[in-house]
């Protein structure tokens, strides 16, 4: 609402645009990721992370990462399939190790 404080209670639950694509692309790599060396289509990734809802806006913010995390070098596409890098696995098994 215009007459809220945007510094008052509840601001920082609020997400900005750029905060929100941080996370979903966070979520999306973590689950690539923790299913590896199985993969998964984008439609089976986008299913199953937006918890069945299957509506444009759920769908449209895991396809957008999933284009973020490619163009980031994290994430390979082939055809449906969507896979994480040799860089992205090497940096996981660093974290986990």
């Amino acid at each position: 609402m215009a007459n809220e404080n945007p510094t008052g209670p509840g601001a920082a639950e609020r997400l900005t645009n750029s905060d929100q694509d941080d996370r979903d692309q966070a979520a999306v790599l973590r689950k690539i990721l923790f299913i590896y060396p199985e993969s998964m289509t984008l439609a089976e990734l986008a299913r199953e992370m937006a918890c069945g809802f299957t509506g444009f806006s759920e769908t449209d913010r895991i396809e957008r990462a999933v284009r973020d995390l490619v163009a980031g070098g994290l994430l390979h596409r082939v055809g449906d399939l969507v896979l994480p890098t040799r860089a992205a696995v090497n940096f996981h098994a660093l974290e986990e190790g």
